[in-house]
């Protein structure tokens, strides 16, 4: 195990059950979630990654795309005033 990772987990011991319940709850979806996607990463193939790159030059040759660069100076209710915020795009 990590220093890094003691560390949180000696931070966590110290709060209350149902905040530990919490955050473990967040943290275990957190793994499963990027489990599913290095499983769907590994096995696009070559084929189908073509396929998506295709489709995005489409769009993008449509004028169908928004530059990222476009929200690049909002922010939003997370981030603070004027700092980059990726969360407006998705």
């Amino acid at each position: 195990m990590t220093k890094l990772l003691e560390e949180m987990i000696s931070q966590i011991h110290q709060l209350s059950p149902d905040e530990q319940d919490a955050i473990a709850s967040r943290f275990l979806a957190e793994l499963q979630d990027e489990q599913k996607w290095k499983s769907r990463f590994t096995t696009t193939t070559d084929d189908q990654w073509d396929g998506m790159a295709a489709m995005v030059r489409q769009e993008i040759a449509k004028g169908e795309t928004v530059p990222l660069t476009a929200n690049w100076n909002r922010s939003c209710h997370v981030c603070k005033p004027q700092k980059p915020c990726l969360d407006l795009i998705w």
